[in-house]
């Protein structure tokens, strides 16, 4: 189909997004670095890890983070995915004119915190103001560098018989933000998983875990991570349907909304390959770890169909999981 007009649906991290940026910006952009499509590009002899993102979420404060907080962990998760210690940042950042002074202070000071998480500093930034109704309140840009720790990690580098463990049940972002925006409460404990993701990469290295590949599943979800891993591998991704960890509130949203908890967002969740041998090792290291202490094994690498995510259902059968579609939530990150 040929694009005549952008739609919500070419940024949900899906299909839609997916052709967008390959038949315009990939097209124009064209070189060795972006054709990799990695969470950041590795520059430099394979020594820094570099890597840009915008922030819109709407509503900008929602349990469990804020705009601030995540436009530090979103931009410091992309580094560490690719197995590098997050150093420095860029931060712009535009805000509509009338915008509460407390209110961006409060923003301000969680993005500080995750820094030091992080133990990043930003070193630049910028600061547009624009008249009331160019914007709606504020939208963050954050652009980092780090330092690979780990070389080798890539979506490119997954091989038959290697496992696929997530580090957190899922959809927990995605189902927060609806819920927030829609004004709706279920009366629970549902908020953003939103966190720091370094931490957690840095005790596996440390531990000698030698990382096939890993991805933040942010927009689209893990279902979108797999797809594409499954694509760029060349290889089949089998997941057990029964192992996928999904809390009690985000099953809820998801059965009265009609919603798949696997293309939900995240926005503290990682998915990881790693080798059979180093499996229990891994999931030891994870579960040591706050942030990935619901970590499971949830499927494993096969050739059985080539590019594709086949998941084994509760009741014995199988189907394909394909790339999400449509709008989903738009203005998820």
């Amino acid at each position: 189909m040929t694009m005549t007009n952008i739609t919500l649906a070419h940024g949900n991290g899906g299909q839609e997004n997916n052709e967008l940026i390959t038949k315009i910006f990939y097209k124009a952009f064209k070189n060795d670095i972006l054709a990799k499509s990695e969470d950041a590009a590795v520059i430099e002899n394979g020594n820094l890890a570099f890597s840009t993102d915008s922030f819109t979420v709407s509503p900008i404060e929602f349990p469990g983070s804020n705009i601030g907080k995540l436009s530090i962990c979103g931009t410091c998760n992309d580094l560490a995915m690719m197995g590098a210690s997050p150093k420095y940042l860029t931060c712009s950042v535009i805000i509509e004119e009338g915008f509460d002074v407390k209110t961006l202070k409060r923003l301000v000071s969680s993005m500080e915190e995750e820094l030091k998480i992080n133990g990043a500093v930003v070193v630049s930034g910028d600061t547009k103001v624009v008249p009331k109704g160019s914007v709606d309140k504020i939208f963050i840009n954050t652009t980092g560098i780090g330092e690979i720790k780990q070389k080798g990690i890539s979506s490119n580098n997954i091989q038959e018989d290697d496992v696929i463990l997530v580090s957190n049940s899922i959809g927990k972002h995605g189902a927060t933000i609806f819920a927030a925006r829609e004004g709706i409460d279920f009366s629970t404990n549902l908020k953003s998983d939103c966190a720091s993701l370094w931490p957690v990469v840095e005790k596996l290295i440390d531990e000698n875990i030698q990382i096939r590949a890993l991805r933040d599943a942010t927009r689209g979800g893990v279902s979108a991570v797999l797809n594409e891993w499954a694509k760029q591998s060349d290889i089949c991704i089998e997941i057990e349907e029964e192992k996928i960890p999904v809390c009690d509130e985000v099953n809820g949203v998801c059965e009265l909304l009609g919603f798949e908890a696997l293309s939900l967002a995240n926005e503290g969740t990682f998915v990881m390959a790693v080798s059979k041998e180093q499996v229990s090792k891994a999931l030891e290291i994870l579960k040591s770890m706050q942030t990935s202490k619901e970590a499971v094994v949830i499927g494993e690498v096969t050739s059985k169909h080539k590019g594709k995510v086949v998941l084994n259902t509760a009741w014995g059968t199988q189907r394909f999981i394909d790339l999400p579609t449509g709008e989903l939530l738009p203005r998820i990150c």
